[in-house]
């Protein structure tokens, strides 16, 4: 399930919401929102390879944050709120 999948579950409020908040944090970090996606996507596809997700309740964002080793200055800081249902069997 990609992230397009986690939108369409949403009401069109709620969809207009996430996207201002994409584009938002894509100027933050200085990339585009598709770039944005995509990583969000490939932090979903990994995540799922090895745990089961509640992706109704994923929050992935990219927010400024003081730099401890340059004073003075802020850097991209990638988080990440992932409900974890539950573990997959390793084989």
């Amino acid at each position: 399930m990609g992230l397009a999948d986690f939108f369409r579950k949403k009401g069109t409020s709620s969809i207009a919401k996430d996207r201002l908040k994409l584009v938002l944090v894509s100027d933050r970090a200085g990339c585009s929102p598709e770039v944005m996606e995509q990583i969000k996507n490939d932090i979903i596809k990994v995540i799922s390879k090895y745990i089961e997700i509640d992706l109704d309740g994923l929050d992935i964002k990219i927010t400024q944050q003081e730099s401890e080793t340059l004073k003075g200055t802020s850097v991209p800081a990638l988080y990440a709120n992932i409900p974890i249902k539950d573990l997959k069997s390793s084989k």
